[in-house]
């Protein structure tokens, strides 16, 4: 069994003994620290934090706990029930919340489950405030509400409604033109709250054709839930057919979004925020904004329109932080996660699939001659173990003296950018791994550009 302690929040696999999985006592104990570091850093008097969650088997056992706890911390709580991380950070705003608590394990399968951790504004806690979390949890300093001072759950259902009623009302988002397009959409979000939203929001954004695969949110994943193509087999099989024009799909808590061709290929995930940014870019220039991990092909998009491009420290906090000093227009990650500024600060996969349903309408292609139109690349992933006693920070500074004559980026790990490719070094925080990440135009050359590198480690240890 699991249990993963980071500054993004809390996640592990469900059962076992305290400190061993995501038991009962875990989950008080790091709600409760989450709730006495809030209480020090909000400036908001509405003592209300806001729970929603994905539709995991586990889910009600764990809203229960977290709802309790934050009561028995003197917070009252409004419940959002199922729904979406962006929907949950939404409401965070709405309500005028010092904070809100997602009980989502995202892509892990269904044995896991995870408390992610929102500030006021509906963002992810930073660094400093994740490791304070952590600090309290582990020292106790938490202490519960005297028995006057306990607080209430309040039930609101609305969210998902109000959720969809904001992307509609976005103005790059052309409700018309979907309608006028015909489109038959097919649609796969694993059993989890994408499999209400994303059909309702089609339906609001005028398709009339949905095909719905594993739609019921009932917690039992037809599949590993991470939207990547070995476990997409379903729906590329029914897209080879020719029944849709376009296939969708989410993942558990619906931040990200991958995208079937029609032809029962892969979109690619990374092709999600730069065919969104291509089209956002055409309207509304500006600059934008990828983790260091992400495709190139947001770059030369986003210089092709003449605009500026950033890149930021893997993570979603990271991206975030760098797309408001830059005043991005778009920005995102290469995992199918979109953020759309004139929406809100996070992943949003409603968002993802009304802006790329605007842009296939309004272009009048097919999804995979949308594909050939952008910069051709394809990313490899890979990894390197270490024995404990080597120092992995060494060998990730001798590998940036070594290609010190490259464009280097060392403000996460050491990324090194060659002229058609490139390659990101990042050390895991829990064991002595270095995590390979690289690019080029085929997806042999960027095997063989990871290839090299591992060589080249090898040779300094």
């Amino acid at each position: 069994m699991s249990l993963i302690k980071s500054i993004s929040g809390i996640r592990g696999t469900i059962g076992s003994s305290p400190g061993d999985g995501l038991s009962p006592l875990d989950i008080v104990k790091f709600t409760a620290a989450y709730a006495s570091l809030i209480r020090k850093i909000t400036t908001r008097t509405s003592n209300v934090i806001v729970v929603g969650r994905d539709a995991r088997l586990s889910g009600k056992m764990v809203n229960d706990i977290v709802v309790g706890t934050l009561c028995a911390m003197g917070f009252d709580v409004v419940n959002i029930g199922l729904a979406t991380t962006p929907t949950t950070e939404i409401a965070v705003v709405q309500e005028k919340a010092c904070g809100g608590i997602i009980l989502t394990a995202s892509h892990n399968p269904k044995q896991w489950n995870a408390l992610k951790l929102l500030n006021q504004d509906g963002e992810f806690l930073n660094d400093s405030q994740g490791k304070e979390v952590l600090r309290i949890a582990e020292a106790e300093e938490y202490e519960f509400a005297q028995v006057d001072d306990l607080g209430h759950e309040y039930t609101n259902n609305t969210y998902t409604r109000r959720h969809i009623e904001q992307v509609l009302a976005l103005d790059l988002v052309d409700v018309e033109a979907i309608r006028e397009a015909g489109f038959t959409v097919a649609v796969d979000a694993v059993n989890s709250v994408g499999g209400v939203v994303i059909p309702e929001l089609l339906r609001h954004l005028g398709v009339k054709n949905i095909i719905e695969l594993n739609c019921e949110p009932n917690g039992k994943f037809a599949h590993t839930p991470e939207p990547i193509p070995e476990n997409l087999t379903q729906i590329a099989s029914l897209m080879k057919s020719g029944v849709a024009d376009v296939g969708f799909v989410v993942d558990p808590d619906v931040d990200r979004l991958a995208i079937v061709m029609e032809n029962g290929e892969m979109f690619v995930e990374e092709y999600t925020l730069v065919s969104i940014a291509d089209y956002i870019l055409s309207k509304t220039p500006g600059a934008t904004v990828s983790n260091l991990s992400s495709s190139r092909a947001l770059r030369d998009v986003t210089l092709a329109h003449g605009c500026e491009y950033n890149a930021a420290a893997v993570g979603e906090v990271n991206v975030v932080t760098k797309m408001k000093e830059t005043g991005a227009v778009i920005g995102g990650e290469g995992n199918g996660g979109v953020i759309y500024p004139a929406a809100h600060y996070g992943r949003d996969a409603l968002v993802g699939v009304a802006l790329f349903l605007t842009l296939l309408a309004k272009s009048g292609k097919k999804v995979s001659e949308l594909k050939k139109g952008y910069p051709a690349y394809a990313i490899a992933k890979s990894k390197i173990e270490l024995t404990p006693s080597i120092d992995v920070d060494a060998i990730l500074s001798a590998v940036k003296k070594k290609y010190a004559s490259e464009k280097i980026t060392d403000i996460d790990g050491v990324k090194i950018d060659f002229a058609d490719s490139w390659v990101h070094l990042r050390k895991s925080n829990t064991e002595p791994i270095i995590r390979i990440y690289s690019e080029a135009h085929t997806a042999a050359e960027a095997e063989a550009l990871a290839d090299s590198i591992k060589e080249v480690i090898n040779s300094m240890i």
